[in-house]
Parts: structure tokens; C-alpha cells; sequence
């Protein structure tokens, strides 16, 4: 009872920080808005200028829950990989499909100068890297679940799904090598990744990726647990172990490729998070890890993105550079202090 006790209290705490870091990732910016103003237009109050209710609903908001989610899901999809494959370095992107959506975007950007006025016009829709990137991911993720059906060995599938990351990152390579610079520059910007570039629609889909994967993930919890103490006693318990890595599997595939489609590829979170909670809730328990680690990674996004958006300047910076530089030193730290790797 008292360990229930204690996660009780640990979760309002991470609750608390979570209510925290959403207010005040929407109360800065470039543009300085006085806190009571964004009080009253997140209460349907509106603000006494117009261009901050602009800002505040149609940037700052739609931001902000897309951290929550891109955080959030990434960081399961990292524990559910860890837990898989008993791989402590295992993250959401290990079976290739964040080396896949790359792969779609580069040839819709990349491939614009080869394939000449067709992919040249694709490019002036808003959708057309959201769907780029989407369809590279599933491209990946069906040639993953056709090795999963035959392949037994959970090993052997992450290994294969390391190659097709190679194999993907070696045509990116090949149509960058015959890419101008201004191609070049755009793939760039893609794969630092940013939370700000999408509409409420594309929330809306996000959304519901998110909300699936999750719910395939807590789905999956007690084969998880089971999954703790090795395939061959999950096996004697009664689990049916194919059914269970396609179950998995497609859960990360769905956050992970989702959120990669409308955010881009950020590095670190998903590896991380399941780490930096294991600190806190000393735990193998997936009906506790699994919620802490979706609040933990929703708070450190918003921290990310809020040191990212240089408050009070015009400048903003990578998502990405961002969730490496503050969270790689605070992981090493813990560690060090732990001085061991709870998994």
C-alpha cells in the first residue's frame, strides 16, 4: 500500500509539472503576451488585441499539444522497444522507420531536380512532406512485419531492421550526392525536426495516431511484464509471442512513424525517457512505467521546445539540437549517480 502510496504521489507531482511547463511553453515567445491575456483566451475569454488570440490559438496552442504528443509518444515507443528486445539502447526509430520517412522525404525533396516538374509542383502542398515521410515509414514498417511473421528471434529482427535503416540512409546519401544546395538545405530543415509547422487538422490526425498506438501499448502491458522474465517462461505462461512482437511493433510504428510525419525526426526522447523514469519509479511494472513515462516525455518536449523558441527573441532554434544538448548531460548524470541502469 505504501508503494501505491508513493507513485500516487509521484504522479501528481509530474502532473503538477506538466499543468507548469504547458502554460508557461504557451506564455513565451517572440512576441511578449501578458500571462492573464493568455489566461483569458485558453478560458474563451479572447485577449484585448487580436493578433495575440491569433498567436496564442493558432500557434502557440496547437505547438504545444503537438509536444505533448510528439514527447509523449516517442518516449513509449521507446519503452516498448526496450522491453522487446531487452535492448537498454533500443529506441523508437531501432527497427528503421524514421530512416524510412527520411527516405520519402528525400525523394520528394531531393528527387524534385532529377524527376524534374511533377515532384516540383507536389511540393507546393502543404501535405505533401506529411505524406512523403508517412509513406516511407509504412513502407518500412510492412517490410519489417513481413520479416516479423517469419523470422522467430526477436534479435534477428532488430538486427534486420537496422539494415533497412542502413539501406535507406545509403539512398539518401546517393540522391543528396546529386542534389543542389537549396535541396539540400530544405532536407535539412526537415530532419531537425519542429513542433510548430502544423495546422489543427494535421493535430487532429496526429491525434488520432497517437491515441491508437497508445492504446495498442496499454493493450500490450501484461505481455510486456511477461516479457521481463524471457521469451521461454513468457512462452510457458501461455503467451503467443508472434502475435504479441506484431502487436508491439505496430504500436511503436504508429507513434513513432505518426509523429515523425508531422514533426520530423527528433532524436534522444524516446531512447531517454524510459531511462530518466526508471530513476523515480524503481519499477518493472508496465502499469506504472508506461503512464509515467508518456507524462515524463510530454514535460521534457515542452521544456525542450520552450528553450528551443529563444524566449523573447526572433530566433528559434532545432528541435533536435535541443533534446540532445538538455537531456544527454542529465541522463549521464543520473546514471553516474545510480551508478547502474535499472531495466
Amino acid at each position: 500500500m505504501e508503494i501505491t502510496k508513493t507513485y500516487r504521489y509521484y504522479f501528481s507531482i509530474l502532473l503538477l509539472l506538466l499543468m507548469i511547463t504547458f502554460l508557461v511553453n504557451i506564455s513565451l515567445g517572440s512576441v511578449a503576451i501578458p500571462f492573464k491575456e493568455i489566461i483569458s483566451s485558453l478560458s474563451g475569454g479572447g485577449t484585448s488585441k487580436s493578433s495575440w488570440q491569433f498567436i496564442i490559438i493558432d500557434y502557440r496552442l496547437p505547438k504545444a499539444i503537438t509536444a505533448m504528443l510528439a514527447g509523449g509518444g516517442l518516449a513509449v515507443s521507446g519503452l516498448l522497444m526496450q522491453t522487446l528486445f531487452r535492448n537498454p539502447l533500443a529506441g523508437p526509430f531501432v527497427l528503421g522507420l524514421s530512416s524510412g520517412a527520411s527516405l520519402g522525404v528525400a525523394i520528394l525533396i531531393l528527387g524534385a531536380g532529377t524527376f524534374g516538374g511533377f515532384l516540383g509542383g507536389i511540393l507546393l502542398s502543404s501535405w505533401s512532406l506529411v505524406i512523403a515521410s508517412a509513406l516511407g515509414s509504412f513502407l518500412v514498417l510492412l517490410a519489417v512485419l513481413s520479416v516479423t511473421i517469419k523470422v522467430k528471434d526477436t534479435m534477428a529482427i532488430l538486427i534486420i531492421g537496422l539494415m533497412f535503416g542502413s539501406v535507406t540512409g545509403a539512398v539518401v546519401a546517393v540522391l543528396s550526392y546529386f542534389s543542389d544546395a537549396e535541396q539540400l538545405q530544405q532536407y535539412i530543415f526537415w530532419s531537425f525536426g519542429s513542433l510548430g509547422n502544423i495546422s489543427w487538422e494535421g493535430l487532429m490526425i496526429l491525434s488520432i495516431c497517437c491515441i491508437a498506438g497508445l492504446i495498442l501499448g496499454f493493450i500490450s502491458i501484461k505481455p510486456l511484464n511477461a516479457l521481463l522474465l524471457g521469451e521461454n517462461y513468457a512462452r510457458s505462461m501461455g503467451l503467443n509471442l508472434k502475435k504479441t512482437t506484431l502487436l508491439i511493433i505496430l504500436a511503436t510504428s504508429i507513434l513513432a512513424g505518426g509523429i515523425t510525419a508531422f514533426a520530423g525526426p527528433i532524436a534522444f526522447v524516446g531512447l531517454a525517457v524510459p531511462h530518466l523514469t526508471r530513476q523515480f519509479f524503481t519499477t518493472s511494472n508496465h502499469l506504472v512505467l508506461m503512464p509515467a513515462v508518456l507524462i515524463c516525455g510530454a514535460i521534457l518536449m515542452l521544456i525542450c521546445d520552450t528553450v528551443a523558441q529563444l524566449p523573447f527573441s526572433e530566433y528559434t532554434l532545432p528541435i533536435n539540437a535541443i533534446t540532445s544538448l538538455l537531456g544527454a548531460p542529465v541522463v549521464i548524470w543520473l546514471l553516474v549517480r545510480k551508478r547502474k541502469l535499472l531495466f
